[in-house]
């Protein structure tokens, strides 16, 4: 295994990871961007290794996948032995036990108790497509309604679902019909201030909807229950469980979008668990496989049973490779506390996070649970006007000093933390050094 620390052997990105950062514009579409063109070759834990011996700390997880860290003995054991069985057969051709486990699994580890029945994808879109078709066939309605930051994915439809237009949804359209937005409960950014951002935030929710779309004509609600690319932002507490409650109260499904949020990262499985929230549709990918792609829509017994034999699938959903990956990292979040470990991740960054923020007065609010932090980064505290250049640059000081960290938000203003749960807590204090240095040198 590679040994946990940081090794700066070049400059960042060095030769090698030049020349085939050349290559890759000569053959990969530009569509496809790259937000740090060093080229992996290997990776461990919290650590990646590039093609000229550098040695990087990952904070960023592969965007929240590798929850269990690149490497993770129990998964790299299991897609060896379920490649050397078979690697696919089609589950709807000829099934395997594999995918069966997966959906037993989700049944016990998703919010509440009732009945629960599972499809398996290979992405988070199409988990997040699959659960707007079972909603619409469900209750014979089409509304969707979305929030503002919303990030729900890239085909055709999940684009009308998220919020933002640059990159995502630029000049792609025409989207899906019948989606409609309404404001997030965003407390950093409330007119009102965060102790009112609950209630008017609902108020707000349920005139529009009754306004624009009719509640009788709302199929489902969607939303993040922290939101993801739209700037890791937290509902503000008890939200949630109101437009849980208003969905019940008008037969309309409430889907929690748990791709980025899911299997560990806040601090329970789940970020619905921590609000109490028991939804009618999950949505799960990205650490659920432990770096295989893999993805999960799990919901109520009587409303996934009601589709037609046929309605749902996928020729590779479910692979048995990203199942046996899948529940090996299942495996490793139980046996390892994972998470435990997220809370204590928390503990770790959130008085760095602080100290930065009383030093440099350019952070305007630190927000997430466990493994899933943010800053939000402004020029002016009073004002919240966002700096995404700033954040640019702190970016790129970051990336040359070794540590891999991202950046999301509506105004491209929010520095996200997504370290592997596996990282130890030398080296996640040695990432937060680095984010010291680089704050200092550019602020």
């Amino acid at each position: 295994m590679l040994e946990q620390k940081r090794v700066l052997a070049t400059s960042i990105p060095g030769p090698r990871s030049q020349a085939l950062q050349q290559r890759k514009l000569a053959a990969v579409s530009a569509g496809v961007g790259t937000g740090l063109p060093v080229y992996v070759e290997e990776a461990a834990g919290g650590i990646l290794r590039d093609v000229d011996g550098n040695q990087l700390i990952d904070f960023g997880s592969g965007i929240a996948v590798t929850t269990v860290g690149n490497g993770n003995p129990r998964v790299v054991e299991a897609v060896q032995r379920q490649v050397a069985d078979f690697t696919h057969t089609c589950f709807m051709v000829t099934p395997y036990e594999e995918y069966v486990l997966v959906a037993e699994a989700l049944a016990e580890l998703t919010p509440g108790d009732h009945e629960k029945r599972s499809a398996l994808f290979n992405s988070g879109s199409e988990a997040v497509e699959n659960a707007v078709k079972v909603a619409r066939h469900f209750t014979g309605r089409q509304g969707v309604v979305a929030f503002d930051h919303a990030y729900h994915g890239r085909t055709n439809l999940t684009m009308g679902l998220t919020a933002k237009v640059n990159p995502y949804k630029l000049k792609f359209g025409p989207f899906a019909p019948e989606i409609y937005r309404v404001p997030m409960a965003y407390p950093y950014r409330w007119p009102t201030g965060p102790e009112h951002c609950a209630e008017e935030a609902f108020e707000e929710f349920v005139a529009l909807v009754h306004a624009q779309v009719g509640e009788e004509e709302t199929a489902a609600v969607i939303l993040e229950p922290i939101q993801g690319e739209g700037g890791f932002i937290v509902p503000a507490p008890g939200f949630m469980k109101l437009v849980d409650d208003w969905c019940r109260e008008h037969g309309i499904l409430f889907i929690a979008d748990e791709v980025q949020s899911g299997f560990c990262r806040t601090g329970d499985w789940f970020a619905s668990d921590h609000e109490d929230v028991v939804p009618d549709l999950v949505t799960t990918a990205k650490g659920i496989a432990g770096g295989m792609p893999l993805a999960g829509l799990t919901g109520r017994a009587d409303v996934m049973d009601s589709i037609h034999t046929g309605g749902l699938g996928g020729t590779y959903g479910g692979n048995p490779v990203a199942c046996a990956a899948a529940l090996a990292a299942i495996e490793t979040m139980k046996a390892d506390d994972l998470c435990g470990r997220a809370r204590r991740v928390e503990e770790l960054f959130r008085p760095r996070l602080e100290a930065l923020a009383a030093k440099h007065g350019v952070i305007g609010d630190i927000r997430g649970r466990g493994a899933m932090l943010a800053v939000e980064l402004v020029s002016d505290l009073e004002a919240k006007t966002p700096d995404p250049e700033l954040t640019g640059r702190i970016n790129k000081a970051c990336h040359e000093r070794g540590l891999v960290t991202l950046t999301c938000g509506t105004f491209g203003n929010v520095f996200r933390f997504l370290p592997p749960l596996s990282a130890s807590d030398e080296l996640l204090g040695e990432g937060l050094d680095i984010l010291d240095e680089a704050f200092a040198a550019t602020v």
